[in-house]
């Protein structure tokens, strides 16, 4: 309410959908942005009502999509809010605006993950372990759009057929829903022993079955599987910040001139001098132009009325969501 004029390069937009995702709020306090109330709701597409002065990319009624800062004041659950230019880009005119706002993020996760952090091209072989998660979806696209052969895990036979559903098909689907399938083995015979180019991990075990959680030990394999099959020069993109490697983990990644690298897609809104890159991916290189001529088909549950904007919130902090909630206005 009551929004003041906005400055310079500040873009004034009326939002149409925001995706909900997990706030890491231990990310926030390293980075002393930890505060008693954290605005939720990040990825926001909407339509400009109007522009600050020196604002060059927009005007008023341009369709626009964008992630806010990690610092922003402002949640995207509003109605109105007011976002700095560099964080928005173009939203294609075909694509709704629930699905702008739902996918931004995970397109930029697997975008990083896949061109950034490895070069995924054709001929070259993926995992991506739990495929059927919204983030695991869009990777799966990525990585097939680019030629590579795709190999994924299920947690579940529901999961297992939306996979199976998926187009273009073709990628092979491992259901360790059971826990009677070893990805590693099935992963060497899948490649003829060699191992795969790239893996795209959903969280690992770190210790033995006795020190962890039970459904953590059925559905993700051990950091020593993940080593086991990897080829020579593979490259292990790992979302588990708190991976530790012991000294013949070192060794055997050492053997096969494998890198780790780890995912962080917050990284890209931490470095002003990555801006321009950031924007790029966000449209030109990548997401909207993609979503725009249906290569991405991302994994959204049905739109959210504002007044369930809490109820889903908490779930989806709570890590219980399986597919991308977003709040439509």
């Amino acid at each position: 309410e009551n929004l003041p004029a906005p400055r310079d390069h500040d873009v004034k937009v009326q939002v149409r959908a925001c995706a909900l995702s997990w706030v890491d709020t231990k990310l926030l306090s390293e980075i002393k942005l930890k505060k008693e109330l954290v605005p939720v709701g990040r990825e926001i597409s909407g339509v400009v009502l109007e522009v600050g002065s020196k604002v060059t990319f927009f005007q008023p009624d341009d369709e626009v999509v964008g992630i806010l800062p990690l610092d922003s004041e402002e949640s995207g659950v509003c109605e109105v809010i007011l976002v700095h230019e560099h964080y928005l880009v173009h939203k294609p005119e075909k694509v709704c605006w629930a699905e702008a706002a739902g996918t931004v993020r995970d397109g930029l996760r697997a975008y990083t993950a896949l061109h950034y952090l490895s070069q995924v091209s054709p001929g070259t072989s993926v995992l991506v372990l739990d495929g059927a998660s919204p983030f695991g979806t869009i990777a799966i696209q990525l990585a097939q759009h680019r030629g590579a052969k795709v190999i994924s895990t299920a947690h579940s036979l529901e999961d297992k057929q939306y996979l199976e559903r998926l187009r273009p098909a073709g990628a092979r689907v491992l259901d360790v829903s059971h826990g009677k399938v070893d990805v590693a083995e099935s992963c060497l015979e899948e490649t003829g022993g060699l191992g795969l180019d790239i893996v795209l991990d959903a969280g690992v075990r770190l210790y033995s079955a006795e020190d962890e959680p039970a459904s953590k030990c059925q559905l993700l394999p051990h950091k020593h599987d993940i080593i086991t099959l990897l080829g020579v020069g593979g490259h292990w993109i790992t979302t588990e910040k708190d991976l530790q490697l012991d000294p013949p983990d070192s060794h055997s990644l050492f053997l096969k001139g494998a890198t780790v690298s780890f995912l962080n897609d917050e990284v890209w809104n931490l470095s002003n001098v990555q801006q321009g890159k950031y924007l790029d991916i966000l449209w030109w290189s990548y997401i909207m132009e993609k979503l725009s001529k249906s290569i991405f088909r991302p994994q959204l549950d049905e739109p959210i009325p504002l007044y369930e904007a809490k109820v889903s919130m908490e779930i989806v902090q709570k890590n219980q969501a399986r597919k991308r909630q977003v709040i439509q206005f």
